[in-house]
C-alpha cells in the first residue's frame, strides 16, 4: 500500500535556536545524543519553526539565523557525527509544515487544552499567545512522525508532548484505516543530570532566559568563566553527606552533586562516597576542574565552527536535502491516504 520505509529503530530529536545553549542542554540532551548515535540511526534537527512561536525567536531574523548556526555548531562540537546522522534546520524541509497541517485536523482541542507547557509559557495572558505556541505539540508530532521515528529522547517537560504525538499517530492510523502506518514513538529517558538546576537557585531549572549569567554555564564559556561560576554557585553551610538520603531538602547541594555525576559518568552514590564529609569549597574545586576538562573542548570547537559559517550552512543544507528525501515518500503516502490528488 505504501512506498515509504518502516524503520526498526530511528531517533528524532531537536533543540530550539533561542539564546545560548548551556550545561543543562549538554547534560540533558547533547551528551546523550552522542551516546545514542552509536546505538541507532539519528536525525538531529534545529527546530527553528518552533522558535518563532514566541517573542524570543519571532521578529528577530538576523538573531534567529545566527542562533540556528550556533545550535548546529553545538551539536557538532559536542560530538554528533554529521556523516552518520542528519543535522538540519526544520524550516528547510517544508514537509514538516505540510504534515503539521494534516495533524492539526487529526488532533483535538481537548488534547491541546491539557498541555501544561502552553499554560506555563502563555502565563496569565493566554489570549496574547500565538496560535503557533498553542499548536506547538502538533508540529512536534509532525517533526517526529514525518520520518516514522521510533524513539525520541525527552526530558520531563516534553513527555506530555510525546504522548500527544502517540495519540496523533494512533488516531491517524485508525481514521484512515492504515493500521501500523505511523509507529507509536517511544521515549528515551536519559540518566543522571537530565534536570540541571540553576546555580543560583536549586528550585529552578537552569535556563537560557534567566537574567543572571551566573545561574548557568554556557557552552561558549571559557575555562575561567566556568570555574568562577562554579565557585560562586549557591550551596548551604553543611558538608557533603555520606548518603544520598542526606541530600534531601538540600536543593543546591543535590544539584552540584548531580552535575558532577553526569559529567563524570558516575553513579551519584559513588560521587557522594568519594566526597562525604568534605566542605563544599573543596568539592567545588573538583567540580570546576572536571567541568573545565569536559566543556572547554566543546567551546573551542564551537568557536572554530562559528568562525566559518559557510561550513555550518553546508552541513545544514546537506542534512536538509537528505531529510527531505527521507520525508518525501512518507508524506506522499499520507496525502494518498487522506485523499489529496
Amino acid at each position: 500500500m505504501t512506498g515509504a520505509p518502516q524503520h526498526k529503530h530511528l531517533v528524532f530529536s531537536g533543540m530550539q535556536p533561542t539564546n545560548t545553549l548551556h550545561l543543562g542542554n549538554y547534560l540533558g540532551a547533547l551528551k546523550n545524543w552522542v551516546k545514542i548515535q552509536s546505538e541507532m540511526p539519528c536525525l538531529f534537527c534545529v527546530v527553528d519553526m518552533h522558535a518563532v512561536t514566541q517573542d524570543a525567536g519571532y521578529g528577530h531574523p538576523a538573531e534567529l539565523a545566527q542562533a540556528t548556526r550556533e545550535v548546529a555548531a553545538a551539536y557538532i562540537a559536542a560530538g554528533v557525527d554529521v556523516k552518520r546522522n542528519l543535522v538540519f534546520a526544520q524550516s528547510r524541509v517544508p514537509a514538516h509544515a505540510e504534515l503539521a497541517w494534516i495533524f492539526n485536523c487529526v488532533a483535538r482541542l481537548g488534547w491541546l487544552d491539557r498541555m501544561t507547557q502552553f499554560k506555563e509559557k502563555s502565563g496569565k495572558h493566554k489570549e496574547r499567545a500565538s496560535v503557533g505556541l498553542y499548536t506547538y505539540p502538533v508540529l512536534m508530532a509532525a517533526d517526529i512522525l514525518l520520518y516514522k521515528a521510533t524513539h525520541v529522547p525527552v526530558g520531563e517537560d516534553q513527555k506530555q508532548h510525546l504522548e500527544l504525538a502517540r495519540d496523533v499517530a494512533q488516531k491517524f492510523n485508525n481514521d484512515f484505516a492504515a493500521p501500523g502506518f505511523f509507529p507509536l514513538p517511544e521515549p528515551v529517558i536519559a540518566g543522571a543530570g537530565t534536570r540541571v538546576m540553576s546555580l543560583r537557585d536549586g528550585a529552578r531549572k537552569m535556563s537560557k532566559s534567566d537574567d543572571s549569567d551566573y545561574s548557568r554555564i554556557n557552552l561558549t564559556d571559557d575555562a575561567d568563566a566556568i570555574a568562577q561560576k562554579i565557585r560562586k554557585a549557591k550551596t548551604d553551610p553543611e558538608p557533603l553527606p555520606n548518603s544520598e538520603k542526606g541530600l534531601e531538602g538540600r536543593a543546591e547541594a543535590e544539584n552540584l552533586v548531580n552535575i558532577y555525576a553526569a559529567l563524570a559518568d558516575e553513579p551519584r552514590a559513588a560521587v557522594i562516597a568519594r566526597f562525604a564529609g568534605r566542605q563544599f569549597s573543596g568539592f567545588k574545586s573538583a567540580l570546576a576542574e572536571l567541568a573545565v576538562a569536559k566543556l572547554t573542548p566543546i567551546a573551542s570547537q564551537m568557536r572554530r565552527l562559528l568562525a566559518d559559517p559557510a561550513e555550518i550552512d553546508r552541513v545544514l543544507a546537506d542534512g536538509a536535502a537528505r531529510a527531505g528525501a527521507m520525508a518525501a515518500p512518507i508524506l506522499a503516502d499520507v496525502k494518498r491516504l487522506v485523499g489529496f490528488l
